[in-house]
């Protein structure tokens, strides 16, 4: 698809949950995420963030509305060309970081030495080329969630979709994970749709921030950042960073205080 237009498209998108009683977890939502963009989604708890993600990835159903990926509507089915990434730690223990990484290949139909060639690359490109016959146990929590990223990518998803891949780690990691990240998101040239809580993390990776409501989640705000495509972690110290968490808290502080049953 050529870079500037809409790679995932959701129109009216609805999720309810049965009962009783019966639940709506999202939406009303359209959005357009174009091909190439870095896009987040920031909210409160419970807002519907992994539901929309799930959605999106074709994992679930909505319950009404439409879903398209690059102008294919999804029907509970999971796509080729889209990758994803969860929070928990989903390496297997009993495999080393190799092993790990060739999971995702295990059904392909791809010759072996061009599943070893992709192997070989994710590995080394996220920096675990000398720990590729280690295992899970003898690695960072850094270092696991590499792993889970690389065996993402040896699919070669134009869509890569990331449900809170940090939230267990450190500040500092999660800063230099971002800049891994945002690295990945350069030399693939794939789209990037990432779920956060961390609202710093939101400002510093994206292209556009989308601000959730309290459920039923819907957008309430779309911040553009304005950020170069060659940034790192270091445009936290520019002015202008400051000023974009400012205005992401300040779209949802009174959602947050809704999930705790408190006014503004």
């Amino acid at each position: 698809m050529v870079s500037g237009e809409a790679q995932v498209s959701l129109s009216e998108v609805v999720r309810r949950y049965d009962g009783p009683p019966v639940v709506q977890a999202l939406g009303p939502i359209s959005l357009d995420i174009k091909c190439g963009e870095f896009f987040s989604i920031v909210g409160p708890s419970g807002c519907g963030k992994s539901t929309l993600l799930d959605v999106v990835a074709g994992l679930v159903r909505p319950t009404s509305g439409s879903v398209c990926f690059e102008g294919k509507e999804l029907h509970g089915e999971v796509p080729d060309g889209i990758g994803v990434v969860f929070q928990e730690d989903s390496s297997m223990p009993w495999l080393s970081v190799r092993d790990n990484v060739a999971f995702g290949l295990r059904t392909s139909s791809l010759p072996k030495q061009e599943v070893a060639t992709r192997v070989d690359h994710a590995i080394s490109f996220m920096g675990l080329a000398q720990f590729a016959g280690h295992y899970p146990a003898q690695l960072s929590g850094g270092m696991r969630q590499r792993v889970c990223i690389a065996r993402t990518l040896v699919l070669r998803p134009r869509l890569i979709l990331l449900d809170e891949p940090f939230g267990a780690l450190d500040q500092q990691t999660r800063l230099l994970m971002g800049d891994e990240l945002l690295r990945l998101w350069r030399e693939t040239g794939a789209t990037v749709l990432l779920i956060t809580h961390a609202l710093d993390e939101a400002a510093m990776l994206s292209d556009r921030v989308g601000v959730m409501s309290a459920r039923p989640g819907r957008f309430i705000d779309m911040v553009e950042t304005g950020w170069p495509r060659d940034r790192d972690s270091r445009v936290i110290s520019e002015s202008q960073f400051g000023a974009l968490t400012a205005r992401l808290w300040s779209s949802l502080r009174e959602e947050s205080l809704k999930t705790l049953g408190r006014a503004a």
